[in-house]
C-alpha cells in the first residue's frame, strides 16, 4: 500500500502506449494462509479484473502453489518471503523472487561463521529440520556446505510441524555438543523450541533460526530466552537504500516503529513491477514479464537483477534480536550494530 501510494503520488506509472500516466489499483484479499484459498483467489482476479500482475503474499509453501496459476494465466507474479528454491527450477516463465533463497541462506551462514577468529569460531552444528518441502530443500544445503566449510553436522534431525516434544533432539544436541543450531520453524515450533531449549540448558553459541523470530513480538514474549538468535529475513530497516527513510518515517507514523521485516521486500515488488510497465511501454503482460527479467535498479531493499529461473541476485541480510531489538549485523557495510557472539548460557542472561 505504502509503495503504491507513493508511485501514485507522482500520476502513477508512464505507459507509452497510451502516452498517459496510469495510477495503480490494488486489490488484495486475506487468503487466510491457506494455498487453497489463495489459489482460488488468483484465479477470480483473473477471470473478474484481467489483472496486470500478482503480488503474491508470503511464505514458501504458498508461493508453491500460486506460482503456478500465475503460470498457466501468463500473468508477472512476484513473491516476498520465498525462500523455496525448488520452485524455479520447474521452468516457468512468469515467476520472479527478489528475495535470498535456500542456496543464499546455506551459503551465507557459513560466510558469516567463517569471518568469526579461528580460535572463537564453533565447530559443531545441529540442523532441526522441518517435514516439508523448504525444510528438506534448506536442511541437505546446511549440510552439504558445512562439510564444504570444514564444520561437523553432530546432529541431524528432523520434526514435522507442531510438534509438541522437541525435548528429544535438543538433548542430543546438548549431548553431542553442537554450538551452533540451524533450523527454520514456523512461529509455534520456534517458540516451544526456544522455551524447552532453556529448560533443558542447551544455549549453542549462534542460532540461526528463520521465520519464527520474525515476528515483532518475538523480543517481548521470549524475553533473554529469545535473544542473540539470528535470521535471514531479507530486509531490515537500517539498511542504506533510497526510499528507506521515508518508508520508515510513514511507518513510524501509523504504527510507532520502523518498518517491519516484510515491508521492505513487498515495497520492492511494486517497484519493481513499476519499472517493468514503464520499460515496457504497454500494459500487455508478455511484455512486462520481459521487462521484469531485464530488471535492473535499486529498490528499498538494495540492487535487483533476475537469473533466468526468476530468482533474484539481491542482498541477503542476517539481523539478530538484541536487548529486545532487530539489529542489522550482515554485511558489515549495512550494519546496525556487531554480532552478538557467543550466545551465554540461559540463565547467564
Amino acid at each position: 500500500q505504502y509503495a503504491i501510494e507513493a508511485i501514485n503520488a507522482d500520476g502513477g506509472v508512464y505507459v507509452k502506449e497510451y502516452d498517459a500516466n496510469i495510477p495503480i489499483r490494488l486489490t488484495h484479499y486475506d487468503d487466510e494462509s491457506d494455498p487453497t484459498k489463495a489459489v482460488s483467489t488468483l484465479e477470480t482476479l483473473f477471470s473478474d479484473q484481467d489483472v496486470t500482475v500478482y503480488l503474491g503474499g508470503a511464505g514458501s509453501d504458498m508461493h508453491a502453489a500460486t506460482a503456478a496459476i500465475a503460470e498457466k494465466n501468463k500473468v508477472p507474479y512476484c513473491g516476498i518471503a520465498f525462500a523455496l528454491w525448488q520452485i524455479h527450477q520447474q521452468g516457468y516463465q512468469y515467476l520472479f523472487s527478489p528475495f535470498p533463497k535456500s542456496p543464499d541462506q546455506a551459503r551465507d551462514v557459513f560466510e558469516i561463521l567463517n569471518q568469526i577468529p579461528e580460535g572463537e569460531r564453533p565447530n559443531k552444528v545441529a540442523i532441526f529440520q522441518e517435514t516439508t518441502d523448504w525444510g528438506i530443500e534448506l536442511g541437505g544445503l546446511w549440510a552439504e556446505e558445512a562439510a564444504a566449510n570444514g564444520y561437523e553436522v553432530v546432529v541431524h534431525e528432523e520434526y514435522a510441524p507442531r510438534t509438541e516434544d522437541l525435548s528429544g533432539m535438543i538433548l542430543k544436541a546438548k549431548e553431542a555438543g553442537a554450538e551452533i543450531l540451524l533450523s527454520l520453524p514456523n512461529p509455534p515450533d520456534g517458540i516451544a523450541m526456544f522455551k524447552q531449549m532453556a529448560e533443558l540448558d542447551w544455549a549453542p553459541k549462534f542460532s540461526l533460526v528463520i521465520r519464527a523470530p520474525e515476528g515483532v513480538q518475538w523480543g517481548a514474549d521470549m524475553g533473554t530466552t529469545g535473544e542473540y538468535v539470528t535470521i535471514f529475513p531479507g530486509w531490515h530497516n537500517a539498511m542504506n537504500f533510497p526510499g528507506v527513510d521515508e518508508l520508515n518515517e510513514k511507518y513510524q507514523a501509523d504504527f510507532d516503529r520502523p518498518a517491519d521485516l516484510l515491508t521492505g521486500p513487498a515495497y520492492s515488488c511494486v517497484q519493481i513491477f513499476a519499472d517493468a510497465i514503464e520499460r515496457a511501454g504497454t500494459l500487455d503482460r508478455a511484455a512486462i514479464r520481459d521487462a521484469m527479467s531485464a530488471t535492473d535498479m535499486t529498490t528499498v531493499t538494495g540492487p535487483v537483477t533476475f537469473n533466468e529461473d526468476g530468482t533474484g541476485n539481491v542482498l541477503n541480510p542476517l539481523v539478530q534480536w538484541q536487548n529486545g531489538q532487530l539489529e542489522l549485523v550482515w554485511p558489515l557495510d549495512q550494519a546496525s550494530a556487531d554480532l552478538a557472539y557467543p550466545a551465554p548460557p540461559f540463565g547467564e542472561r
